[in-house]
């Protein structure tokens, strides 16, 4: 761990200006940061908000804005049959032991009242995301029809010039539509399925209402980031924009204000009450990447925010706290196509496709969660590199029925996926075989028990299909398994598959007050950290569509009310 304290330059407060002062001051202007900054202010403190970035949202104004949150209104007005001993029960199952029991409590406790708190001081209105099932609905307490809700669409203009510094999507919604998370599983069967027909229509007719209205639709993360900052504008918060975090500073061992860079020069903001660090992951910073966690990696390969840079992870670090959880991330395979990558979701999971190793063997259920999938590639490539990459291979006749990623059934891929090496083409097994430089002999033997299978519609190797939640992105009209399908019209696709990640899941260890700890367990006076800066709640796992987002939000939410409760 990195010596606590300031840098030597950094060492007498006296030498830097002030900028300011407040009771609270949140590094971070995503999720967590926003939330919390929303909650200080809600409860009568000052706050002020500091943000790296030209622009405000971080990742999560990137992402589709799942939230996981058991037990919030919006889910049990929706008939949802949750109960907090169901959610005690599965979310321990799915986390283990290695997250203290105060902690799940804490969240699972305030996630509800965080909500509604939110609801409350802000334009935000959420709807409940039907049939997105718990990531392992077979465990006690899973739910196979889910707990994830999402924001609802949100009118942009509610923001007037400041929407211009929202941070943009990370996949942009296709023009004079309105498209929610949950509508892509279906805009994904449009070509194959009267529902994925019907939803297409229904999100074009929101565009088309929204914009004879005047109105500037947003949903997902867009909108959840909105309204969080229509709230802080409500609430008179100010946030500094291109304002990155050097340090903290401390005073008598404990945290008293953070400096900060702005406008070109560094300044120290004084925080009576206390500093809570929202400032996001490491996912960008290739040697704190190198540091803690398995190779190959790449910051490339990650869709978090390019500002993530792990600031507040390091500078708590500095502070004495303690960091867990480093080693690991919100996973996802991703294929790195020219630009950025993408994070593959209903793609690996739709009938008529597998993902193969460098022997040109399966290793994995290919609609199992996103994060398993990569752990199991970690895994089985350690020592062997023969997993990373693995390559997705899919047929003609999926490609004549499902939408893969922006471009359309039947429609080419632009010849620079090609060109870079995330995409090949061949008209038969054997000579894609020689494409992605596995044994023919082994690939053809692959596909042949692979198609045997998706014809019976078992897969006893790996089990896809088994769960409520392998059949989420999958065609229904597919039988007897909507998971599987043969892979047998020429010409064939691979798509090299990596890696990546919604964010690094490591940082500051905090207890179930959101209160940066050190090694040995004592708290740090006047430091709190919540989302991607902080070890996740969730450890090695994902319980369900949000478990980034819902945490994020809910222990930002316990932060502030820890601050003013003092």
């Amino acid at each position: 761990m990195l010596a606590a304290g300031l840098p030597p330059a950094l060492a007498r407060a006296a030498d830097v200006p002030p900028l300011g002062e407040y009771d609270v001051v949140v590094v971070g202007s995503g999720a967590s940061g926003m939330t919390a900054a929303l909650t200080a202010a809600g409860r009568g403190l000052s706050v002020l908000v500091v943000e790296k970035a030209p622009t405000f949202g971080g990742s999560a104004a990137r992402s589709g804005a799942g939230i996981w949150l058991p037990n919030n209104s919006v889910i049990l007005g929706a008939g949802v049959p949750d109960t907090p001993a169901k959610a005690a029960a599965y979310l321990s199952a799915v986390v283990g032991p290695g997250v203290p029991a105060a902690r799940q409590q804490a969240f699972l406790a305030n996630g509800p009242r965080m909500l509604d708190f939110v609801m409350a001081h802000s334009p935000l209105k959420f709807r409940f995301m039907d049939g997105y099932s718990d990531y392992y609905p077979n465990l006690p307490g899973g739910l196979p029809n889910g707990r994830s809700i999402e924001p609802d669409q949100i009118d942009g203009n509610v923001l007037g010039a400041e929407l211009a510094h929202l941070n943009p999507a990370y996949l942009p919604v296709p023009a004079g539509m309105v498209v929610f998370s949950q509508d892509y599983k279906w805009l994904n069967l449009a070509a194959v399925s009267a529902k994925g027909l019907a939803v297409s229509a229904e999100c074009l007719a929101r565009g088309t209402a929204a914009a004879l209205c005047g109105q500037k639709p947003l949903t997902m993360g867009q909108a959840l980031a909105t309204g969080l900052r229509a709230g802080l504008l409500r609430a008179g918060v100010p946030l500094w924009l291109n304002s990155p975090l050097v340090d903290l500073v401390q005073e008598g061992g404990a945290v008293t204000g953070v400096v900060v860079e702005k406008d070109g020069a560094r300044g120290i903001v004084r925080a009576r009450r206390g500093v809570v660090i929202g400032s996001g992951g490491f996912e960008h910073n290739a040697e704190m990447r190198a540091q803690y966690q398995q190779q190959p990696i790449g910051t490339q390969w990650s869709v978090g925010a390019k500002e993530n840079t792990g600031d507040g992870i390091r500078a708590g670090s500095r502070a004495g706290a303690a960091l867990a959880l480093m080693e690991d991330a919100w996973w996802g395979p991703s294929i790195p196509l020219p630009g950025e990558p993408y994070f593959c979701l209903a793609e690996r999971t739709l009938p008529g496709g597998l993902i193969v190793n460098g022997a040109g063997a399966r290793f994995v259920n290919e609609a199992a969660p996103y994060s398993d999938v990569v752990h199991v590639m970690y895994e089985k490539d350690r020592g062997t590199g023969s997993h990373i990459p693995a390559w997705l291979i899919v047929d003609q006749n999926y490609r004549n029925k499902y939408l893969f990623k922006d471009v359309l059934p039947t429609i080419v891929f632009p010849d620079s996926w090609y060109e870079s090496g995330a995409a090949k083409k061949a008209w038969s097994w054997d000579a894609l075989a020689g494409q992605i430089g596995v044994p023919a002999a082994a690939l053809r033997a692959t596909l042949n028990r692979f198609n045997a299978q998706a014809w019976s519609g078992t897969d006893p190797d790996f089990h896809r299909g088994d769960t409520a939640y392998d059949h989420y992105y999958t065609d229904p009209g597919v039988h007897p398994n909507s998971c599987l399908a043969p892979v047998w019209a020429p010409p064939f696709y691979a798509f090299k598959i990596v890696p990546g990640d919604l964010g690094t899941k490591g940082g500051i260890v905090t207890d179930a007050r959101a209160r940066a700890l050190r090694e040995d367990g004592s708290v740090i006076k006047g430091l709190w950290a919540a989302g991607n800066a902080s070890a996740a709640v969730m450890g090695h796992s994902y319980a369900g569509a949000g478990s980034t987002i819902g945490p994020a939000m809910t222990f930002g939410y316990v932060a502030a009310n820890d601050i003013a409760d003092a």
